[in-house]
């Protein structure tokens, strides 16, 4: 489709992008697409170009965009009532506890907005949890994470990044942190102290490029944990609610951790929802003024929430997600291009990693877009594919049919 132009005969493509570009900080480089409009797994841009979106808002859309159901309960709540702060009660909170804990199997949930503020809020709880019940010395708490990880942007989590990115010329850094490979359970062993309170890993590594640990590796670090008194804490924003064909990534390896971090789709793409799940005995250990936030657990959020988990059970995301995950990475596997290095997922979480002498993944991205497949590089060499959860094969089908086309060629 020829682009649409105003008078000054620029594209409005291009007025958007120059927007963005004058007005706005440079802390990203997204692909040169302009979105507007988007229902189920497609998107349209400003003129009129539909798109597969194979995204999913970094897994934040798991029920696609703009899910009808989800839309009027918002819609119908924003109505109502929508923000009231945590002084004083409202009717959505208590009935989101209680369904996110049955669906979950967990006791007790701290709601908050962002997946970083969710992490942050583990880290605290965790941290004084070790100060009252295991009994570490005060500031002397020491929590475990893993090489590559991804757990947000705030000062404190990129203290513990080993991304030269996310931590050049931010700190100084938050102490406390001991980091080791990912998916070495003798590291792990090795790296607990008396001191050690916490053990904070993704089960998959999305950001650094869907790395997938050894087979038992959480059922072994659990077994860790256990025996050490450490606090397992899985970081399941962008591998939970359903994206790995599994409600949550812990149930691949028969596991409960004992903190379990969720957000992105948790409201659907429609709200920023985010929620700590444990146990009464570690969330316990906070008290009123100990933490908490404006907009966490507002009623607008909880009723949002409650609709996308009730989407997400009722029409089968979880098991559609297992069923063309499958489906998915078999046939991306079959594709012919010596460039490729391997290519590995669970569910619809998906990388194609390419040998480092391919150039990146990036202009393999900017190829597709031309074909309508969005998708994201991810650490340079890796190229991602996570749909939402309502894919179809049919749709898988028209989307390999441009994949394949496009590494046949390049």
């Amino acid at each position: 489709m020829k682009s649409k132009s105003d008078v000054r005969g620029m594209s409005y493509q291009h007025q958007y992008i120059k927007l963005e570009e004058d007005f706005g900080a440079h802390n990203y480089n997204p692909l040169q697409v302009v979105l507007s409009r988007g229902r189920g797994a497609w998107v349209w841009d400003v003129d009129g170009v539909k798109y597969l979106d194979c995204l999913s808002a970094y897994s934040a859309v798991n029920q696609g965009h703009c899910h009808p159901k989800i839309m009027r309960v918002l819609i119908e709540q924003a109505q109502r009532l929508t923000l009231t702060s945590r002084a004083f009660r409202n009717d959505q909170l208590g009935p989101f506890y209680k369904e996110l804990c049955e669906v979950t199997n967990s006791h007790k949930v701290l709601p908050m907005n962002s997946g970083a503020e969710a992490v942050e809020t583990a880290v605290k709880a965790v941290r004084k949890w070790g100060y009252k019940v295991k009994g570490v010395a005060s500031d002397q708490a020491e929590i475990i994470v893993c090489q590559n990880n991804f757990h947000g942007r705030t000062i404190s989590i990129v203290g513990f990044s080993t991304d030269p990115k996310s931590r050049d010329g931010f700190g100084p850094f938050t102490p406390g942190f001991k980091i080791i490979p990912f998916g070495d359970v003798k590291a792990l062993e090795e790296a607990i102290t008396p001191n050690t309170v916490g053990f904070l890993v993704e089960p998959i590594q999305g950001e650094a490029g869907i790395i997938i640990p050894p087979a038992g590796y959480l059922k072994k670090a659990r077994s860790i944990c256990n025996k050490n008194n450490v606090v397992m804490i899985l970081d399941e924003i962008q591998t939970g609610l359903g994206r790995t064909g599994k409600l949550l990534a812990e149930e691949h390896d028969g596991i409960e951790a004992d903190l379990t971090l969720i957000g992105k789709s948790l409201a659907g793409g429609f709200y920023p929802v985010s929620a700590v799940l444990s146990t009464s005995e570690v969330l316990g250990v906070l008290q009123p003024g100990e933490h908490g936030s404006t907009f966490g657990g507002n009623p607008l959020a909880c009723a949002v929430a409650r609709a996308a988990l009730k989407v997400l059970i009722e029409e089968g995301l979880v098991q559609n997600a297992a069923e063309m995950g499958t489906y998915f990475l078999d046939r991306l596997k079959q594709i012919k291009n010596p460039k490729i290095k391997e290519v590995r997922g669970k569910g619809l979480l998906i990388g194609m990693e390419f040998f480092a002498e391919a150039g990146g993944a990036r202009h393999y991205c900017e190829k597709l877009k031309q074909k309508g497949v969005l998708c994201k590089d991810t650490h340079d060499h890796v190229l991602r594919f996570a749909p939402p959860l309502i894919i179809t094969k049919d749709i898988i089908d028209w989307a390999l049919e441009r994949i394949e086309d496009v590494l046949s060629r390049h």
